[in-house]
């Protein structure tokens, strides 16, 4: 498999779905998937939820660099190619 291209349009992956999980004063988003779930927090729950299908992978990474500004450009790129293609090869997001 090969990491997204800029027209590539992340989504979740057929049975996989968003759920919160409310754990006292704190709200923890989860990816439920057919073997198991991920917590999502930080980057990777901000980079997943851009991932709505609707958004290519340019316009995502255009928005992350803006918001993370003091960041090198190509390591977000590269960083967030690499996160994209683990959760592909799990099937956990297609593109």
């Amino acid at each position: 498999m090969s990491p997204p291209e800029d027209s590539s349009t992340p989504r979740l992956a057929a049975g996989c779905r968003w759920s919160s999980q409310n754990t006292g004063n704190e709200d923890n988003r989860v990816i439920l998937f057919p073997e198991g779930a991920i917590k999502l927090q930080g980057t990777g729950r901000h980079v997943l939820e851009r991932c709505d299908g609707t958004r290519t992978f340019g316009e995502i990474l255009k928005d992350l660099q803006t918001q993370f500004h003091d960041a090198d450009p190509g390591k977000i790129r590269s960083d967030i190619s690499q996160f994209l293609e683990q959760l592909r090869q799990k099937r956990i997001v297609d593109y």
